[in-house]
């Protein structure tokens, strides 16, 4: 099969790798250093490339074109395209939205308020804490996995809706907030494909979202995972499909929109109920690093047919563990300076090192955040974990930070 993989970083890379190790022929538009050693980098928009090349099938990564409509485009165009069109993407674009969403569906959730001005966002925050609630503020548009405060105090609440709707830290992302209480409890991430109203959930992976050990400093878009997680129970996932997924998709079928592509719940345990926390629309970053490490033939099929709308064949699962710890730039999640020199010795066995944010300038050089997702496999994860870190040991780059704690105990 020939696929294309739109996108340039880690998870796109991470895809490309699982595909080509299947046997596919596969491209990336624009792809990256990573994705030069094992495919086809392409140039020009997407209509273009795939015109072009004729591909079979197309994936898209990121959400941005997700949200712009590219999926509808390309249809239009008589591709087969994994991913939802516009319709369907407004479920990552629109945190408001996707709450309406959950309500109409009856999907377990925090109870919430939307916002457009901070003296009604500051005035609901002070009635949750008043009746000892604490609260979550996020910008109910697409803050590349930044755009969420967990609130302590209500001065934090204050402070977060202040700097989201009036100065504008997220810009147009921010212009709506989303106030939701607080849970508590293992939270985890579900990416499942989906055709119409069938679909196959993936491995459970566990994603370290803030930028410290010990969960400390602000959220990222990740920076670290692993898989499979002992502490989430089957009865969970069974709980989250049933509950979380089935009446979601029903929804959207009721509304005429079909969804054919990757739905990412991330979901929330609070006293043995699961709880959705948000959706996303496409896979995971960098939960798709790790998910890739797990997964053996049949992937590609499987998306293909759900993006015929065809319905989802299970794809293999290896027993094996697998982590990934994530490599940043120096000031991430802030701004970072771009351009500096990278080395990579040499890699222990089972090691595979994704590209997230480099380019070639005419030698490796940092270009992003996140920079490197070090994936590892091993019989556990404890050998997966050690394999791992002694992989981000052989990089090198001036200023680069990753937390130590991925898998830990």
């Amino acid at each position: 099969m020939r696929i294309l993989v739109v996108g340039g970083g880690g998870r796109e890379h991470a895809l490309v790798w699982r595909f080509a190790r299947d046997g596919h022929e596969v491209a990336a538009l624009p792809g990256n250093p990573g994705t030069a050693t094992i495919a086809a980098n392409l140039t020009g928009t997407p209509l273009e490339a795939a015109r072009n090349w004729r591909p079979d099938l197309i994936v898209i990564g990121p959400e941005d074109p997700l949200v712009a409509g590219l999926a509808d485009e390309l249809r239009s165009a008589g591709f087969v395209v994994f991913g939802p069109g516009a319709d369907g993407a407004k479920l990552e674009a629109s945190k408001a939205f996707s709450k309406s969403m959950m309500a109409e569906a009856g999907v377990p959730t925090a109870a919430a308020g939307t916002f457009f001005d901070a003296r009604s966002a500051a005035d609901y925050a002070r009635s949750r804490f008043a009746i000892g609630r604490e609260v979550v503020v996020k910008a109910s548009g697409n803050a590349l996995g930044k755009g969420v405060v967990v609130c302590d105090t209500l001065d934090e609440a204050i402070a977060a809706c202040q700097m989201m709707l009036v100065d504008r830290a997220y810009g147009e992302a921010g212009d709506t907030v989303v106030i939701e209480d607080r849970l508590r409890g293992p939270e985890f991430s579900l990416l499942t494909i989906v055709s119409g109203d069938e679909f196959w959930s993936l491995p459970v992976a566990q994603d370290y979202k803030r930028i410290g050990d010990g969960d400390t400093g602000p959220n990222t878009g990740g920076m670290g995972t692993y898989s499979p997680v002992a502490a989430i129970r089957r009865e969970w996932v069974a709980d989250a499909e049933d509950r979380v997924m089935r009446p979601v998709l029903r929804r959207l079928a009721e509304q005429g929109i079909a969804y054919r592509g990757m739905l990412f719940s991330g979901l929330m345990v609070q006293d043995g109920e699961v709880n959705c926390l948000e959706f996303n629309v496409r896979f995971g970053d960098p939960e798709t690093q790790t998910i890739m490490r797990r997964l053996g033939s049949g992937l590609a099929e499987s998306i293909a047919e759900a993006a015929r709308g065809d319905g989802v064949t299970p794809v293999e699962v290896r027993e094996h563990a697998a982590v990934t710890v994530v490599v940043a730039s120096e000031g991430y999640p802030g701004a970072v300076e771009k351009g500096r020199p990278i080395t990579i010795g040499s890699l222990p066995d089972e090691v595979v090192v994704f590209h997230a944010g480099t380019a070639m300038a005419p030698d490796l050089v940092t270009s992003g955040g996140r920079v490197f997702g070090v994936s590892a496999i091993g019989d556990s994860i404890a050998e997966a974990r050690s394999r791992a870190y002694e992989g981000v040991d052989a990089i090198r780059f001036e200023g680069m930070q990753f937390r130590r704690d991925i898998a830990g105990t």
